[in-house]
């Protein structure tokens, strides 16, 4: 593995932002980091939206943030209300401008002043003071008494003879002032709105404000950050960034904010295994406005995208969280089988006809194939529901495509090295005609490219065709996106070779009717007990001990048709196993039971070594961990206590050849890249 420093990696970001100006490209970057609690086993930090100590969480990350966000003010805004929540989720916001001249000078939030003095306020004085702001603004005012809850409302006309208001609604709550706004329709109203409600607030001797209601308008000379709930995680929607030099220092702000509140963008389990978040790490590529993003600027980029990360499924699954696949959250286009492909490929034919397609055309063209079995466009690899989609008010039409198959990165580093591959690959699409034709992977795709070893390979041609572009990223960016400690497991050294373990790909299946109402909400049903796990034999030292492809290796009998590959340390050999790990309450295949531990038979037939080498899913006697793993070095030490390796080969159960019941279970579980212990039972 190629080694970074943290100068090296900011030299290259900056290179890279160098390398897009010089050709006139301007491609913004947003993201949605995603941290939990890994050590609280309490719902609200495993499955649930809401609860707990998340809300309260949330609140010291937004102070924490702010603190470091100059002229900045907080809002609490409406969030979202998914199907079978009674109310919005919260939302908490971070608005400020861009060239960092302060939008707020009035009172602070309670989450920002937690020491000052609350009082009940005197809403008539106030929403007389906050009427005679708008009327010193030049606009109609008035003020009014909501009876039924002794609200204040203060209602403003922003032309004199506009037909509705916008209204703003005054209240106490926990003996502070709140202020809910309303919809307000562009950004130089709303900072006029804010200068207003300040002065108010000033003139009234407010101690704090909370300032809730709708979310305010952003162009290109604001930014808004979220805070929000997602289940298992809190949910941070950064502001988009202009550059990858700007990412990366949004990110390191987030992640150390996120840190400092003892929340972690992985979760680490018992056994040692290794996950992301539970969130995920979206990536969003647009442009300044909507006109200026390089999908509608260039309107070739996105069918040349579509055809490029189709043949190139390292950029679907190597970066990918665990629930992938056609019921995943980020299914590919051509998971659906060879119909939708042919079908997308018709579809893509007849957008290059077209001598300037509209945006408009584009999303009707490509959001019936970019999108999930059931028509969800929100769970697409390629989610360009915010392109330019008339069925979306007020977010629809934005300019913007979202890689969903990400999973949230351990590090800022490495979420702004995936940053600035996908804004490369976008430039060089951007640049230059992409007509190579779609490829229909069939079973490949889902077998071959469950293989970490052929994502690796599928990375590294992406990366010379950025390189023979002129995009190149550079060795160490690239060094950062060929960390693999997510997936690997442990090395297990044998006379003259050593056997790499590493963790897989698997494509869960949905249980049930993806379109129903039981799967339809933030979390889903599926069968996850199946595994599957990559083997690499791999020469080292000196082989004395005889010729190191020599060696067999077996698992319940059967030889494994090694597969032999080359990469960048030379020659290897590659195999997979797939096993279920555990018996589900609800899954598929009910009279199947787990088939753990797995053994794997070692032998060099030519010297008459052997080995065994078994592998558990959790510790080999069977007893409890003393509690989950306290950092990754903890847990990959326990990753490695799961493998036991023996000198010479344990007993088993001699295969009979002439049972053809099992030679025929054998071939059907016998893959090109992968043996499916399944069908053994």
């Amino acid at each position: 593995m190629s080694m970074w420093s943290r100068d090296s990696f900011v030299d290259a970001v900056h290179a890279h932002d160098a390398a897009l100006a010089e050709r006139g490209l301007e491609v913004w970057v947003g993201s949605e980091p995603t941290f939990t609690d890994r050590h609280d086993l309490g719902a609200e930090w495993q499955s649930s939206a809401l609860g707990g100590d998340k809300k309260t969480r949330a609140r010291r990350l937004s102070g924490g943030l702010w603190r470091q966000t100059h002229g900045s003010v907080l809002l609490r805004s409406l969030g979202r209300c998914y199907p079978g929540e009674d109310e919005p989720r919260w939302n908490f916001g971070l608005y400020r401008r861009r060239d960092g001249v302060g939008i707020w000078d009035g009172p602070l939030d309670p989450i920002l002043a937690p020491d000052a003095v609350q009082c009940p306020p005197a809403l008539d004085a106030w929403s007389a003071a906050l009427a005679d702001a708008f009327r010193a603004g030049g606009w109609t005012a008035t003020t009014t008494v909501l009876s039924a809850t002794a609200a204040h409302r203060v209602s403003l006309l922003l032309q004199a003879d506009a037909p509705a208001s916008l209204d703003f609604d005054l209240h106490a709550s926990g003996s502070g002032a709140c202020l809910d706004l309303p919809l307000v329709p562009d950004v130089p109203t709303c900072e006029a709105i804010l200068r207003c409600i300040a002065q108010a607030a000033q003139a009234c001797g407010l101690p704090t404000l909370v300032i809730g209601g709708a979310s305010p308008p952003v162009d290109d000379s604001v930014e808004l950050t979220t805070i929000t709930p997602d289940p298992a995680v809190i949910e941070i929607n950064t502001a988009p960034s202009a550059s990858a030099a700007e990412f990366l220092q949004r990110s390191v702000a987030i992640y150390a904010a996120a840190a400092h509140e003892g929340l972690s963008p992985y979760r680490l389990y018992f056994n040692g295994a290794v996950a992301d978040s539970g969130g995920g790490g979206q990536i969003t590529l647009g442009g300044r406005s909507p006109l200026a993003s390089p999908f509608v600027a260039e309107p070739r980029l996105l069918s040349r995208l579509v055809r490029f990360l189709n043949r190139h499924p390292s950029l679907s699954y190597l970066y990918s969280h665990d629930f992938v696949g056609s019921s995943g959250q980020s299914a590919r286009a051509d998971e659906r089988g060879t119909s939708a492909v042919d079908e997308l490929v018709l579809a893509l034919d007849l957008l290059d006809r077209e001598p300037d397609p509209t945006p408009e055309l584009q999303w009707k063209t490509l959001a019936p194939f970019l999108c999930d079995a059931s028509g969800n466009n929100h769970r697409a690899e390629i989610n360009i529901e915010k392109l330019w989609n008339p069925f979306l008010p007020g977010r629809g039409q934005m300019g913007l495509v979202e890689f969903r198959a990400l999973r949230m990165q351990h590090t800022p580093e490495r979420a702004t090295a995936l940053a600035c591959l996908l804004r490369a690959v976008a430039a060089m699409l951007a640049t230059a005609p992409y007509e190579l034709p779609l490829i229909d992977w069939g079973r490949e795709l889902h077998q071959r490219f469950a293989l970490p070893f052929y994502l690796e390979q599928d990375l590294q041609s992406v990366l010379d065709a950025l390189a023979k572009a002129g995009l190149g990223l550079g060795p160490a960016i690239e060094a950062v996106l060929r960390r693999e400690e997510f997936r690997r497991w442990a090395d297990v050294s044998v006379p003259g070779c050593t056997l790499e373990v590493r963790r897989a790909l698997e494509f869960w299946p949905l249980l049930g009717d993806a379109a129903s109402p039981e799967q339809g909400g933030t979390s889903r049903l599926v069968d996850a007990s199946t595994k599957r796990i990559e083997l690499r034999l791999r020469p080292c030292g000196d082989e004395a001990t005889g010729d190191w492809r020599e060696w067999e290796a077996s698992v319940h009998g059967v030889v494994l048709p090694w597969r032999s590959e080359h990469d960048a340390r030379g020659e290897l050999r590659v195999y997979a196993l797939r096993y279920r790990s555990f018996a589900p309450f609800a899954g598929l295949h009910p009279s199947l039971g787990a088939q753990v531990p797995i053994s794997i038979a070692l032998r060099h037939p030519a010297t008459g070594l052997a080995r065994t080498i078994t592998l558990h899913e959790w510790k080999p006697d069977n007893g409890p961990y003393p509690g989950l793993p306290e950092d990754l070095a903890d847990a990959a030490a326990r990753r490695c206590e799961r493998i036991e390796v023996h000198e010479g080969l344990l007993d088993a159960p001699a295969a009979d050849p002439d049972d053809e019941s099992r030679q025929r279970q054998i071939a059907r579980g016998l893959g090109e890249y992968c043996f499916d212990l399944r069908y053994l039972g």
